[in-house]
């Protein structure tokens, strides 16, 4: 058998021999000898590898490029506020800012916003509105203060006594106020900065896969096109997004969905997690409807870019990131930026949620 250093011993043999016969016709004169140089190939110097286009610094909850950020802008806790999303809350303030967005089923079948604020902090947000019991899960991952107004004693006292922090109007923590140009109970409003000024909570943990660059994301590389994304609640919650060719936009019953300078919200990421939701016991307040996602796993989509993949999510305990993996199990690449994340509801509630992308 020839190995791939081997030199068979019939060509050394025949090499040895030629060599004998080449030496026997030389008649006196000085040896020759050749000089490597002659024949050396100029070789010019080694290509350095290609840049990492991975920046060497990240916003935690965006993944977008932060080596420029101001150090204490970079080191903000996550300010998870409740945002309310009823037509009488809308057009909200600042919206657009926030890092990350979920929006959760409540009673009625109207929805309400937990809004993640880090990399952007604005001057006043809102309106803000009350817990719920699922909004200690929701937003445990991102390690800041759940900040709300009011709620039932039960879900206050179940969230405080899980060791989550919370800035809450109710009780008379600072930032909260009431503006003249709304009614309640959609007319209270918070500053961000006061929030901050009010926890010792630290930076939060990356929540999210990204690709560098965004082209060869599993998302793009796997997925299929995608234009729209339309989503049912329920009789009064039909949100969707269409891709305006760089952005998700998104629309309320076929309606922009604007804040209160104009702006239409967008994102560069929606995530769909198909969720189960149970309703709550009356025996000690009124029963509403709780998305379970800690301790879960379900369905889902990924949207980023104009593609998107189907996706299995899971988490496992209140202050656990979500997983989101493909088909193959792989971790799924966001496109670096904003996401909003759709929890849309599979069980537990009588309005047939569905999600159409197309």
């Amino acid at each position: 058998m020839k190995t791939g250093r081997g030199v068979p011993f019939a060509a050394l043999a025949a090499t040895a021999m030629l060599l004998a016969g080449c030496t026997s016709n030389v008649e006196g004169g000085a040896a020759v000898t050749a000089s490597a140089s002659a024949n050396a190939v100029e070789r010019g110097a080694v290509p350095s590898p290609p840049e990492d286009p991975q920046p060497e610094v990240i916003w935690p909850l965006t993944g977008a490029d932060a080596e420029d950020a101001d150090a204490t802008l970079l080191a903000n806790p996550a300010l998870s506020i409740k945002i309310e999303n009823s037509a009488q809350a809308r057009p909200q303030q600042n919206l657009v800012n926030a890092d990350v967005v979920f929006e959760e089923y409540v009673e009625s079948g109207i929805s309400r916003l937990v809004a993640i604020y880090q990399s952007d902090i604005p001057e006043e947000v809102g309106p803000i509105r009350s817990m719920r019991p699922m909004d200690k899960n929701i937003m445990g991952s991102f390690e800041g203060p759940l900040i709300f107004s009011g709620a039932q004693g039960r879900f206050i006292n179940d969230t405080i006594n899980s060791g989550q922090e919370i800035i809450v109007d109710d009780r008379g923590d600072a930032g909260f106020y009431r503006v003249s140009s709304r009614y309640a109970p959609h007319n209270l409003y918070g500053s961000p900065e006061t929030f901050l000024s009010q926890t010792s909570a630290d930076t939060p943990p990356q929540q999210f896969a990204y690709a560098y660059p965004f082209e060869d994301s599993n998302v793009v590389t796997d997925g299929t096109t995608a234009s729209s994304v339309d989503i049912h609640m329920s009789g009064h919650s039909n949100p969707s997004w269409d891709w305006d060719g760089e952005v998700w936009q998104r629309y309320e019953g076929g309606t922009p969905h604007t804040q209160d300078d104009g702006t239409q919200l967008w994102t560069d990421n929606v995530v769909v997690l198909r969720v189960d939701v149970q309703y709550t016991s009356a025996s000690s307040g009124t029963s509403v409807p709780e998305t379970l996602v800690a301790g879960r796993e379900g369905p889902g989509y990924v949207v980023a870019g104009d593609s998107y993949v189907e996706i299995t999510w899971s988490k496992a305990g209140q202050y656990d990131p979500y997983v989101l993996t493909n088909a193959e199990g792989d971790v799924v690449e966001l496109k670096p930026g904003k996401t909003w994340v759709e929890l849309v509801p599979q069980s537990g509630v009588a309005d047939n949620p569905s999600v159409s992308i197309s």
